[in-house]
């Protein structure tokens, strides 16, 4: 039996839906991969412009979109009044593919009535399409970090009550700025404690045994003093975190994140680990938690 003839059984008269099939690397093959994975899972506040095919979205409907990384109340899209189309790149991911997700909320949130929000897409199956069958791969993804939640609002469309919630969003976003002397690399403050986290483009096993070269040599830190923490999975990417001292701000990094760019890119070679390597890479592997 073929694969349309399996999904079309039925059971008791109901059509059975294949969910989505998981997905390591579910933004692979999308302009700014590291960045898609930093707005979907450490960013808490930005946006950028999605570019869509004209040949895989509704008729009439937008071809241009914003990704935030929130909106209000968590919802998954929201379609203003003035036709412009916003979609939340952290609303949760109901399936094995972050990318079927988001390109469901997308489809949804093109497809409501202006001036409605979508409070939750439907979950993603096989059958959903994904954001590289919709997004115009040869456009740019530049993702743009900001101080709070403004981009939620157009000008002069909040009350006094509506105003005063989003100034207590804002309160709340956690400080961060985006780094320059390597992409997708973040400092952001987090209560009384200060980091920089770099989502690494590498595979996963490439970018940790370069990390252990790193940690075997005594090289691993961010400038003199600011110890490597660990290492996080996102969207099937590492993403290492360094903490600096808390009341240091993000200029005061760059020069030493170009050398730890410098001597990472040194470090991925194709070659066996050393024994004081694999035991730096054990303890690299012992801290890692994923998040999806």
């Amino acid at each position: 039996m073929g694969k349309a003839s399996r999904r079309k059984k039925t059971d008791g008269g109901r059509v059975k839906v294949v969910p989505a099939p998981y997905v390591a690397r579910p933004f692979a093959g999308l302009p700014g991969e590291t960045d898609w994975v930093a707005a979907h899972e450490i960013v808490p506040a930005a946006t950028a412009t999605l570019t869509l095919r004209a040949d895989a979205v509704p008729e009439g409907a937008p071809t241009t979109a914003t990704l935030a990384s929130v909106l209000p109340l968590a919802w998954s899209g929201l379609h203003r009044a003035d036709g412009t189309v916003l979609v939340a790149s952290q609303s949760g991911s109901s399936s094995g593919d972050a990318s079927r997700d988001l390109a469901a909320a997308l489809l949804a949130t093109l497809a409501a009535e202006p001036g409605s929000p979508v409070p939750r897409a439907e979950r993603a199956t096989e059958e959903t399409p994904r954001l590289q069958d919709l997004l115009d791969l040869d456009a740019p993804f530049a993702l743009e970090v900001h101080e709070g939640f403004d981009f939620w609002v157009g000008e002069g469309e909040l009350d006094q009550e509506g105003q005063e919630s989003l100034d207590r969003a804002n309160e709340s976003v956690v400080p961060t700025v985006a780094m320059s002397s390597a992409p997708s690399a973040y400092w952001c403050r987090i209560g009384e404690r200060t980091y920089v986290r770099w989502v690494l483009g590498d595979d996963e096993d490439a970018a940790t045994d370069a990390l252990a070269r790193l940690s075997a040599a005594g090289r691993s830190e961010l400038g003199e003093g600011n110890k490597l923490l660990g290492a996080f999975r996102a969207g099937g990417l590492l993403v290492p975190v360094w903490e600096v001292p808390a009341d240091s701000e993000p200029a005061t990094h760059e020069d030493a994140l170009a050398a730890m760019r410098e001597r990472y890119e040194a470090a991925l070679r194709d070659e066996p680990l050393s024994a004081d390597e694999r035991r730096a890479r054990s303890g690299l592997l012992s801290r890692q938690v994923t998040l999806r």
